[in-house]
């Protein structure tokens, strides 16, 4: 429940537990708290894997012609990738995480925000565009490292059971 993490990242919050946070936001909000977010995150889901994969696959062919097993290639493309994935749907996800988080706020209005297009009208009627923007950095520098790791173990994964090494692994099991 990704509500549930973001409401206890929240500055000002209370919660001394996850299942606090559940109880609390249940009671006051209903179940339907969990779920608001849900057609926003699908929606940067998505695209955000979409634009990782092939970002990936173009600067992996293009960094290795060859396609060989190379650590430090599938490492630099996985983090490019990371980069212009999260770049492209960071709009998404000031959207989603404002959704997650309005049952916290003290303002009426984003308290009462009921979607994504609501959402989308309070980031941009006080902060204009560079709204949807908020938190960029710090989703980059999350998900560049972490694609990058991901990519790496998903071809160390191919390259290891495509080898004859697999075969003698899986014997001695």
């Amino acid at each position: 429940m990704v509500i549930l993490k973001q409401r206890m990242q929240l500055r000002d919050s209370t919660y001394k537990s996850v299942r606090e946070c559940a109880r609390k936001v249940y009671t006051n909000e209903g179940l339907r708290a969990f779920y608001i977010s849900f057609p926003t995150t699908v929606s940067m889901s998505i695209p955000f894997q979409s634009i990782q994969f092939a970002t990936y696959e173009y600067f992996r062919a293009k960094l290795d012609p060859n396609g060989s097993y190379n650590p430090k290639i599938h490492m630099v493309a996985g983090a490019i990738a990371g980069t212009v994935a999260s770049s492209v749907t960071t709009p998404l996800d000031v959207i989603k995480t404002l959704l997650q988080t309005r049952g916290s706020s003290r303002e009426t209005q984003i308290k009462n925000a009921t979607g994504f297009k609501d959402a989308a009208s309070i980031i941009y009627g006080r902060y204009g565009l560079k709204g949807f923007f908020r938190g960029f950095r710090p989703r980059v520098l999350t998900n560049m490292p972490s694609t990058a790791i991901s990519w790496s173990v998903y071809e160390y994964f191919k390259w290891f059971l495509s080898s004859d090494k697999s075969d003698k692994f899986i014997d001695r099991i």
